[in-house]
């Protein structure tokens, strides 16, 4: 019996059918339905029982899959061990990326670390969106914030201010504010997600917390097109400072009411479990730690 062929008959039973796991499995779905076709006859039973809408479990597939996944679970950490033991670095790194951040800073990173480690290959999914572990292809996300869910296990990269960001263009047009009651004046740019509008901005001086209800003519769920919307001088943005470091350190932004800090965030590496924490993540997770303590010393905020 292959191993192949017993973690796509795990992916069935997670998703209950056979397309959405093979989707996931990124192969098709004759190949997911052959594999299931041999571990049935291998058995000599049927894992699950086929409607015309569903699949489900059944007797003799609810006690073989949690045995099954006791096995492939104690061959994996085996196979880790090796690896750790070895210091042997491979595999694929799935990962999702926000769109701004992994578009502009992190996948050139990501290319010096293959570069050094030919035997990794690299799948990213550049997006804003919340990461679904269950529907989406990949194994881990970078992400602002720290995670919600309980059952996600992440490592902290570092503390991200945000900033108050102007063109110098615009600044020449309309000046620079110098008190948070001065921006509702300004045309604001604006993140969104899920309909939402980020459209209220927060600012602290001296423990004295400001909240701001601003107006623009401009909204994206794409980070990316807001900072660039900033950049030719379309209005005001607050963004992460790791986002616009470049643009910064470029002259194509400023950094703009200086006194009062925007709302800080903080960068985190998000991976579904503990045991999907594999060497390889073990390097990207250290390698995203000092490459951001790095540019944020250099921007000395």
């Amino acid at each position: 019996m292959l191993l192949s062929d017993l973690e796509v008959i795990l992916k069935i039973a997670e998703h209950r059918n056979i397309t959405a796991a093979a989707a996931h499995l990124d192969m098709r779905v004759a190949t997911a339905s052959a594999a299931l076709k041999r571990v049935e006859k291998t058995l000599g039973a049927e894992i699950f029982i086929r409607t015309t809408r569903q699949l489900r479990l059944s007797s003799a597939g609810e006690r073989y899959i949690p045995e099954c996944e006791k096995a492939l679970l104690l061959l994996e950490q085996a196979r880790q061990n090796i690896k750790e033991d070895l210091d042997i670095v491979d595999g694929e790194l799935r990962i999702a990326l926000p769109s701004d951040l992994g578009r502009n800073i992190v996948t050139p990173w990501l290319d010096e670390l293959l570069d050094h480690h030919p035997n990794m290959s690299l799948r990213t999914d550049l997006s804003d969106s919340h990461i679904d572990f269950y529907r989406d292809s990949v194994d881990m996300a970078l992400r602002y914030g720290s995670p919600k869910d309980a059952s996600l296990y992440g490592f902290k990269i570092c503390d991200v201010p945000g900033l108050l960001c102007a063109s110098p263009a615009y600044i020449t047009r309309h000046g620079i504010p110098q008190h948070p009651h001065e921006l509702p004046t300004h045309n604001g740019l604006f993140y969104q997600l899920y309909d939402i509008t980020h459209d209220v901005w927060e600012f602290t001086k001296n423990k004295q917390v400001y909240k701001i209800k601003m107006s623009g003519n401009r909204a994206s769920n794409d980070g990316d097109l807001v900072r660039r919307w900033c950049v030719e001088g379309k209005g005001l943005a607050v963004k992460s400072c790791l986002d616009v470091s470049s643009d910064i350190s470029e002259g194509k932004l400023i950094h703009i009411m200086t006194d009062y800090q925007a709302k800080p965030s903080e960068l985190w590496l998000i991976c579904p479990s503990r045991q999907s924490i594999t060497p390889a993540v073990r390097l990207l997770r250290d390698t995203l730690r000092e490459k951001c303590k790095e540019l944020l010393s250099r921007l000395a905020i």
